[in-house]
């Protein structure tokens, strides 16, 4: 069920979006704004942006050091942080460097002295950490980062798109995506648990669509600091490094030794799979919210026809799912949720009988004249020893809206693939 929520806007010096309900429109702007600050100021349900809902979710983590680098849209995220150090609600070590580099490399130092540590970026930032990026993975450092995805330039565009995300998505990280601001708060305290896993110590990537997500406000319901102290243990980790005892932390490595350091890390990533699921059905029972694990299923159980999507457009996609139903059109999607390491099992366990796949890309893979996430399926439903006709949709580029009409068309496109019909087989839904 659909519940709608009164949008103001609100003119200040950049856009503010406040999602109250009930709201009457003969009460003031400030009256509402009074009634989210209220709200924010109580454990409980609170009308929070995605950065807001994120910086909660790191709040309640307890980290011992945060450095970041403010750059937009993540710089909301950020102020939230030093609000709460202002305000004495977060315990942590704040360090303000020079760039998204320093911000990397400064807690690759703090992760390898035993402390758990965050940061967060968008788009250039997370461009321009590259480096440390890949030394955090192979170093196994539980490192969690929150990556607010924002275009890339050229063309210069401060605008949503997951271009940013996509091209770090072999670098060793696991990638969570999410699709509310709900999600994810949820989304950081679980990628906390399972980065720090014994069995698994790989950094974590918390990623959600900019401006669609991370100024939109909904109503979130914020878990109490011993809940999670329950669920989230404290981060036990034999220090790597020590002040007071001479070392190096990464010399040159032998070819055997190198080689052996990326099979573990492979194997770790590959475990991460069955443990987020397990994190994740713990997580239902103590907060009693659950997403479905590495994919969440929509009305696909029955449908011949699936839609496959990733982030903020998913919710969109529903509608456009439910109103097809009510044509009698049997449509169902699947969201992924956790990309990297990609769920290919639990897809393949998904789209097993149906009669055509279309897939929803914020992004191009250069070189493949596809989306990434479609050329991700494509390559795994090799191993399910049937054919299936799979459309590619590119849209939403450049901050450009993924609306229901775009969705529906997508649905109608694919469905010509599963009448035996001529289609096409990569459509830039934009461009039509």
């Amino acid at each position: 069920m659909f519940q709608t929520w009164n949008i103001v806007k609100v003119a200040v010096s950049a856009p503010v979006y406040v999602q109250e309900a009930p709201f009457k429109w003969s009460e003031s702007i400030e009256t509402v704004l009074n009634m989210a600050t209220k709200k924010e100021s109580s454990q409980g349900l609170m009308v929070l942006d995605g950065n807001r809902a994120a910086a909660h979710g790191v709040r309640l983590c307890r980290p011992d050091v945060i450095c970041a680098y403010p750059i937009t849209p993540q710089t909301e995220l950020l102020e939230s942080l030093y609000l709460f150090q202002a305000n004495q609600t977060i315990d942590a070590e704040f360090v303000a460097p020079e760039g998204e580099h320093s911000a990397l490399s400064i807690l690759r130092g703090a992760s390898a002295a035993g402390g758990r540590t965050f940061t967060a970026t968008s788009s250039q930032g997370l461009a321009f950490m590259f480096e440390v990026l890949v030394n955090v993975a192979t170093t196994r450092l539980p490192i969690v980062m929150v990556n607010v995805a924002r275009e890339m330039i050229a063309p210069h565009s401060v605008t949503a798109g997951e271009q940013d995300i996509i091209l770090v998505r072999d670098v060793g990280w696991i990638q969570i995506h999410n699709q509310s601001c709900q999600e994810i708060l949820d989304s950081i305290i679980m990628a906390y648990r399972l980065a720090e896993d014994p069995d698994i110590r790989i950094p974590v990537i918390v990623c959600y669509d900019g401006y669609f997500l991370s100024h939109l406000w909904e109503p979130v319901e914020v878990p109490t600091q011993e809940r999670v102290d329950r669920f989230l243990r404290p981060l036990e980790m034999y220090p790597r490094v020590d002040p007071d005892i001479l070392m190096t932390c990464g010399p040159t490595t032998p070819s055997r030794m190198g080689t052996e350091f990326r099979y573990k890390q492979n194997a770790a990533t590959q475990r991460a799979k069955s443990k987020f699921e397990e994190i994740e059905k713990e997580f239902g029972l103590v907060f009693g919210r659950s997403y479905g694990g590495q994919i969440e299923e929509y009305r696909s159980e029955d449908a011949e026809v699936v839609l496959l999507a990733i982030g903020s457009c998913a919710g969109t996609a529903k509608v456009a799912v439910d109103r097809k139903r009510q044509e009698g059109k049997k449509v169902g999607l699947v969201t992924v949720r956790l990309y990297r390491p990609f769920p290919k099992e639990r897809l393949l366990q998904a789209l097993k009988g149906k009669k055509a796949i279309g897939v929803i890309d914020r992004n191009v893979s250069f070189g493949w004249d596809c989306g990434a996430l479609f050329s991700d399926l494509k390559t795994a439903l090799y191993d399910l020893g049937e054919f299936i006709p799979m459309t590619n949709f590119i849209c939403g580029l450049c901050g450009s809206d993924i609306t229901i009409e775009h969705i529906s068309r997508a649905i109608d496109l694919i469905d010509l693939s599963r009448q035996g019909k001529a289609f096409q087989e990569v459509t830039w839904l934009d461009l039509e």
